[in-house]
């Protein structure tokens, strides 16, 4: 998504948006809601942005609207641009049509989204308040029976050059409320949201404990049991990631549970660790009936340099702590496919997590086999409100492809995924620069000097590169460097003809 921003001048005058709450630009404008449609654009929602923009409108109105924003946003421009492109979008098909209902396990959602288990799910206020903005559901933030006490602060952040979170770390441990406010949470909550799903995220120290909870989870109303195998920052050794790094703890752990409850147990992954499948097998072996993943890596997002410790600083002092947000993606895109690619847990829901913020990120873990999706840091950092946005982007992405049920392409991208002896080497496609969207940069040029196979010829009179065929490879690397996105590929031709 900020690759796209910065690539284009409208992408720009979006990124700068600060996403306000109750946003001036909204009460100065008269026929629409522009605050609505720049955050429709901010979260890679085209088509539902152009479905806002009304047919016609005061350009004078949005004038006003610029006025009031507090750092100017060119609303005028950014909708004019909108307005123009509104043609060549595919637009939103019939896309009020699509059907998101799906389950976990068997319990029915009446979409993917929920809430992970974690600061944003951790109060009755908070459950009932993104229950009523469209999310499906939530995980409760951890029931356990230890004395819980949290080190302040405890967030930091890795920003990206927009200055959005591109990394985000916690220390935070499990909720610091007693077990029994908690239990009345989900008791109000399954008597006022009855169509709304409870995840009960529950921690031991022994069979006796993960036992006791999981009866009393169910007793109060619980739909589901997330045994959380997995967080980083316990400070009671023995338990949290701990646990999930042990196959042999996190097999009997389930079974106590399994022996103690007859909802569905969700067996929640720790990423520290080499190979998932070794402890996901385990707890299915354990009789659990589904995988949640994944939860924190433990990290350090940084050292203040002027007095030496790491963020973020308690006293003087700091600690590994858990990872999340857009950076970490990759690696749950990663654990996630070879989870739904395992024999032994291909009959297993699995509930993917790490990275979502956008609709295009829930359709690559569904198209990778997570069947639910939850979210934590993207929410922490721009409110329940992103769940409009996932959901009209998934049923559009949906509706432009024909789909009416996410278990239509569930999985759809495993079949592409290939061992490493058994990846196509024998051909190679060539790069293909748009002469009109080039500027001269010369960035393409230093990169492949400088980091690739020397293929580009620099013409200083032009100041232009120009292609060396008998020395590239088709890496692609020139074209993830062009900030203009100018670079593209041409057909693919068979090595031995480049020869």
């Amino acid at each position: 998504m900020y690759t796209e921003r910065i690539r284009s001048e409208q992408g720009k005058r979006i990124a700068a948006c600060m996403l306000c709450h109750e946003g001036a630009c909204r009460d100065a404008c008269r026929d629409m809601d522009p605050a609505r449609i720049l955050r429709a654009l901010y979260f890679d929602n085209r088509e539902e942005a152009a479905a806002l923009l009304p047919a016609s409108y005061d350009r004078a109105s949005l004038e006003e609207a610029r006025k009031a924003c507090p750092v100017h946003v060119d609303l005028p421009a950014i909708m004019a641009e909108l307005d123009r492109e509104r043609d060549k979008l595919e637009g939103k098909g019939d896309a009020d049509l699509v059907d998101l209902s799906c389950d976990i396990c068997g319990v029915r959602l009446e979409n993917p989204f929920l809430l992970s288990s974690s600061v944003v799910a951790s109060s009755y206020e908070m459950c009932a308040r993104a229950f009523e903005m469209g999310w499906a559901g939530a995980c409760f933030k951890t029931l356990c029976l230890m004395d819980i006490h949290e080190a302040s602060p405890r967030f930091s952040a890795v920003r990206s050059a927009a200055g959005e979170w591109y990394g985000f770390k916690n220390i935070e441990q499990l909720s610091d409320h007693s077990m029994e406010e908690n239990l009345e949470c989900f008791r109000r909550l399954k008597k006022e949201y009855p169509g709304k799903i409870i995840i009960a995220s529950i921690m031991g120290r022994s069979e006796e404990e993960w036992e006791y909870l999981a009866r009393a989870v169910e007793e109060a109303g619980a739909d589901v049991i997330e045994c959380n195998f997995s967080c980083p920052n316990m400070e009671e050794k023995g338990t949290g990631s701990d646990v999930g790094q042990d196959p042999d703890t996190v097999r009997r752990y389930t079974r106590a549970v399994k022996r103690a409850t007859s909802l569905p147990v969700l067996a929640k992954m720790t990423p520290n660790i080499t190979d998932m499948r070794v402890p996901a097998l385990a707890a299915v072996e354990g009789g659990a009936d589904g995988i949640a993943a994944i939860n924190t890596i433990k990290s350090i997002t940084g050292v203040n340099l002027d007095t030496q410790v790491p963020h973020p600083s308690v006293h003087g002092k700091s600690m590994l702590g858990g990872y999340s947000g857009p950076a970490v993606k990759p690696i749950a895109l990663r654990f996630i496919a070879e989870m739904a690619e395992c024999e032994g847990l291909k009959a297993c829901h699995i509930s993917g997590m790490g990275g979502v913020k956008t609709w295009r990120d829930a359709v690559e873990f569904i198209l990778l086999g997570a069947g639910s999706l939850q979210v934590t840091t993207a929410v922490m950092e721009y409110g329940y409100r992103i769940i409009d946005d996932l959901l009209s982007g998934l049923k559009i992405y949906m509706a432009q492809r024909n789909y009416t049920h996410i278990s239509q392409f569930l999985g759809a991208s495993l079949d592409s995924l290939v061992e490493n002896d058994e990846m196509e080497r024998d051909t190679v496609v060539f790069p293909v620069v748009d002469k009109e969207a080039c500027t001269g940069c010369g960035r393409c040029f230093v990169s492949c000097r400088d980091g690739g196979h020397q293929a580009l010829v620099w013409n200083s009179e032009t100041k232009r590169p120009k292609l060396n065929g008998a020395k590239c490879v088709g890496c692609g690397l020139c074209a993830l460097v062009c900030p203009r996105g100018a670079i593209h590929q041409s057909r693919r031709i068979s090595r031995e003809k480049k020869d």
